[in-house]
């Protein structure tokens, strides 16, 4: 596997608050973002591996629907994990 157990526990210490909040929609963002950025490492070098451009498609999709859910519930928030992660709309 590309990320370890510690590595997650890393990313949802730094943005969801601690090691074991992975309910919390910046700590899902987070790791939907790197594990988005990983599967566009994977794809630039084989293009044809439809099966994790469906994933990814699929990953973004679920990113789009907690950061949508994000700027409903808590606009402070929302514009602080789009400033950290450095994601655009």
């Amino acid at each position: 596997m590309y990320l370890t157990s510690e590595a997650k526990k890393e990313i949802f210490k730094k943005h969801g608050g601690s090691e074991t909040n992975t309910g919390s929609s910046e700590g899902q963002i987070a790791l939907f973002t790197q594990r988005i950025n990983h599967l566009t490492e994977h794809l630039k070098s084989n293009r044809k591996d439809y099966n994790t451009e469906r994933s990814l498609v699929k990953l973004v999709g679920k990113r789009r629907s907690l950061l949508d859910y994000l700027i409903k519930t808590d606009i402070v928030r929302y514009r602080a994990i789009i400033k950290e992660l450095g994601l655009r709309k």
